[in-house]
């Protein structure tokens, strides 16, 4: 099963990573992504781990996960 993520919750991690790679991540910021990571994952029924984690991956490593859409969508073909 995909995980599902939304855009506004892309974009905290995305502001999370910027903050942590400037050594600037202020709790707040922390705290958003958190909270929105929990809600997230109460509202669609998914694992916050797995959101936490997808989330991450996505943002951190958007190579990765392009070549891993890739090659997914190529395996259903």
């Amino acid at each position: 099963m995909a995980i599902e993520l939304s855009d506004g919750l892309i974009q905290l991690e995305e502001k999370a990573w910027a903050e942590i790679q400037a050594k600037e991540l202020t709790v707040e910021t922390a705290a958003a992504v958190q909270a929105a990571i929990k809600e997230h994952a109460e509202a669609t029924k998914q694992s916050r781990y797995d959101v936490e984690m997808e989330t991450k991956f996505r943002v951190r490593n958007p190579e990765a996960y392009e070549e891993r859409e890739r090659r997914e969508a190529a395996a259903k073909k």
